[in-house]
């Protein structure tokens, strides 16, 4: 079945026969599968796994008017399912997972993708997460546009969608592992039909290290027909894999029906194809002039970031490093299997989906097995390596694959890494506190330690897998340090870990971060090339516009089962030459052509717009509902603004010098009789003011109050004046008022 018959896992296919026969069905349901009209099923499937209640639910034309699909839908399914005091443990937090309308178009590069909701364990709000593989649009297959998960389960079950059969089944399985790379491999085994059915199965499971950690990713399995084995694509951020180890499922086993051209029976299939022709000619024709996604992948990246000073070094201190060149792109292009078509969606020619074959472990439950490691991407390249300071391709190969199988986010893993390691440089940690693991920079063997100490949740490993936000005022609850150090340097925001860029030269990037209604996540608004390199939003109003039109633009990818990447990591020739390079307008044009082409509804900028921001402030208000989304909760740890120690100073003394001159108004004799403790806090009261000012100016262009509330005037435009949405924000603007708070 694997390519590589050493592989660990091919020694369970003798075994699956007798994994079946463990099986106890303990809930079932039969269906007849919904068609499809228009990329829409109008159903969803709600499986509630503790008390066995099994049901089809109809999804109204004002849910799909106003919520579209993907994200939209499982935000929508969330508010209903949860109260104020729910908590990510609680039985009625749900997983909803689903695509979009677009999801399963097999005909433009990046329309395979799921989206993924809970309430988080590391930040408490909602989540969404998302990923690609085969679940979402085989899902579609089978008959539903989302499916709802709630409840815990007594013992280890896995959830059997059969679209093919018409049955949904919930069955005790107690002799698979847990690990992803093998359970996706036996499970679709087990539940293909035949060779020719294994594409047809995908599985959604965690690891065993999302049972001890709370930042749990979740794998989606595709069957890669050309290396005759599965493969996985992460829902990482937020926890959603621990959410379900928690709620004893090992998978989610989606069996679908066959994908064909027309699965979404759309609109006006030429419209889809000849928008399709149009980016499938630009990236053959200039994708090894751009970005070598098809060779690289987003890996890339490494170079260009490092060059411009925002690689993360040795937890976000430093953006460039002199070992860099041991992990750049063309390092990873060599170890990719090349000359093969990666894709993690049918169709997709941009092809970036690498991996590295035959591996060969050396550490861990698994040492001496040959495995596939899906990746690294670059933010795991970003977290793994050069924010640890581990220079070693083969290490973070090795971290890259276990936190994969084991279930845990790679961004969050790396961050947190990146902290401990920090933490001890400053003596925070030692030896006695981490159990014998020297947490140096660099030191590969201890970073793949504590790994799999956060996978076995087992002594310092179980505190770690925590997060930054839990680590650091453990650290701070022991007096191991000082409390304001520590929240200087946890690279969290709403208890997410920061994704892998340096934004201390980016304003417009430290909002895209902290403002962000998940948490620091990159994917709402990446704006830091825009902002710090080349200057194209210099003032206050042009990084208020922004950040208010690209996380709505971003939003809209996730409501209609996108991937962002064919939208501007390839660019048409003459898109520098456009009025606004950075929104890649002919791309967007391309994405109304294809709303029109499946759903028969035209959109323009401006519609657009107005289908997140309904999407986007109604997420707030969740945020609120559950106590979380006012301005405090946008603030950001300093490292992300500034030098927060006398080392990162120096290290750019020139250029923060220059700034206290040129930008903060002290005379260079004044500047020359300060010590660098004087000038770090000149900078911190200069950048932490100026922030608040963006905060003020980007509230403002998206109609929110001071504290970050949507105003209750735009919620009304938006359509979503819900008496519950609207309790809550009422509720929140009385206690402003009281507070003495501006509510406007």
């Amino acid at each position: 079945m694997a390519q590589f018959k050493d592989f660990r896992y091919t020694r369970y296919n003798e075994k699956i026969a007798e994994m079946r026969a463990a099986h106890k069905t303990v809930a079932e349901y039969t269906y007849t599968p919904a068609a499809i009209h228009r990329g829409y099923t109008r159903r969803t499937l709600y499986v509630n796994i503790g008390t066995g209640e099994i049901k089809e639910k109809d999804v109204t034309q004002d849910v799909i008017d106003k919520f579209i699909g993907g994200r939209g839908l499982g935000l929508w399914y969330l508010w209903h399912a949860v109260k104020p005091e729910t908590r990510w443990k609680d039985p009625e937090n749900e997983i909803i997972i689903g695509g979009g309308p677009l999801c399963g178009i097999t005909q433009y590069p990046g329309c395979g993708k799921s989206l993924c909701v809970s309430i988080s364990p590391t930040t408490d709000i909602p989540i969404d997460s998302n990923v690609g593989g085969y679940a979402g649009p085989l899902l579609k297959t089978a008959g539903f546009d989302a499916l709802e998960i709630q409840g815990i389960a007594d013992k280890e079950v896995i959830v059997v969608i059969d679209g093919a059969g018409g049955t949904v089944t919930v069955e005790e399985a107690p002799l698979e592992v847990q690990d992803s790379h093998v359970l996706a491999e036996v499970l679709t085994e087990m539940y293909a039909k035949d060779e020719d059915d294994l594409v047809n199965v995908s599985v959604i499971s965690s690891g065993s290290g999302a049972q001890h950690a709370l930042i749990g990713c979740l794998n989606f399995s595709f069957y890669d027909l050309r290396r005759r084995a599965t493969r996985l694509k992460q829902a990482g951020r937020g926890g959603i894999g621990t959410v379900l180890r928690h709620k004893k499922i090992k998978a989610i086993v989606v069996h679908g029906a066959p994908i064909t051209a027309n699965m979404n029976d759309v609109a006006d299939f030429d419209r889809i194809a000849k928008a399709g022709i149009g980016i499938h000619l630009e990236l053959a024709h200039y994708d090894d002039l751009q970005c070598k996604m098809r060779t690289q992948g987003t890996a890339h990246l490494v170079e260009i970031m490092d060059s411009h000073d925002t690689l993360p070094v040795k937890n976000f201190q430093y953006g460039s490093h002199a070992e860099t060149y041991r992990i750049k792109s063309s390092v990873w292009e060599r170890y990719f299997t090349q000359g093969i078509p990666d894709g993690c969606w049918y169709g997709c020619s941009m092809g970036c989906a690498h991996a590295v074959d035959g591996f060969e472990l050396q550490t861990g439950p698994y040492k001496g097995d040959r495995v596939i490691v899906d990746g690294p991407e670059y933010e795991t390249v970003g977290g793994l390596a050069s924010n640890c300071a581990i220079f070693d391709p083969e290490v973070v190969l090795e971290s890259n694959f276990y936190c994969d199988t084991y279930g845990l986010d790679t961004i969050s893993f790396g961050t947190l890494c990146a902290f401990a390691m920090e933490c001890w440089q400053r003596g925070v940690l030692n030896a006695e506190r981490t159990g014998g693991l020297e947490l140096e920079w660099g030191h590969g063997e201890a970073h793949l330690e504590l790994l799999h100490r956060i996978a076995r949740g087992e002594g310092f490993g179980k505190i770690a897998g925590q997060g930054v936000k839990k680590m650091r005022e453990h650290f701070a609850a022991q007096n191991w340090g000082d409390p304001q150090l520590l929240k200087d340097i946890g690279m969290e925001n709403k208890g997410l870990e920061y994704s892998q860029y340096v934004s201390k030269e980016s304003l417009a990037q430290q909002g895209g971060y902290a403002m962000t209604n998940k948490g620091p996540q990159h994917d709402e608004a990446w704006v830091i090339f825009m902002d710090a390199v080349l200057n194209q939003i210099p003032t206050f109003a042009d990084k208020a516009r922004a950040l208010s039109y690209f996380p709505l633009f971003r939003t809209w990818f996730g409501l209609y089962g996108l991937c962002k990447l064919p939208w501007n990591d390839i660019e048409p020739p003459d898109n520098a030459q456009s009025p606004e390079p950075g929104k890649v307008q002919k791309h967007v044009d391309n994405y109304f052509d294809l709303v029109a082409g499946v759903t028969g509804r035209e959109l323009d900028d401006e519609k657009m717009l107005r289908e997140s921001a309904r999407v986007y402030n109604f997420q707030r208000v969740f945020n609120i509902r559950m106590g979380k989304g006012v301005r405090q909760f946008d603030a950001q740890p300093y490292r992300a603004a500034g030098p927060v120690t006398s080392e990162e100073y120096e290290s750019r003394a020139e250029r923060y010098d220059k700034q206290l001159i040129d930008l903060i108004g002290k005379t260079p004799e004044e500047v020359a009789k300060m010590t660098t403790t004087e000038k770090i806090a000149v900078h911190r009261e200069w950048r932490l003011g100026r922030y608040e000012k963006l905060l003020g100016a980007v509230y403002k262009e998206r109609r929110w109050t001071w504290n970050a509330v949507p105003k209750p005037e735009y919620l009304k435009e938006l359509g979503i004046d819900y008496p519950e949405v609207m309790a809550v924000v009422e509720a929140q603007l009385e206690k402003d008022r009281k507070a003495g708070i501006p509510t406007e």
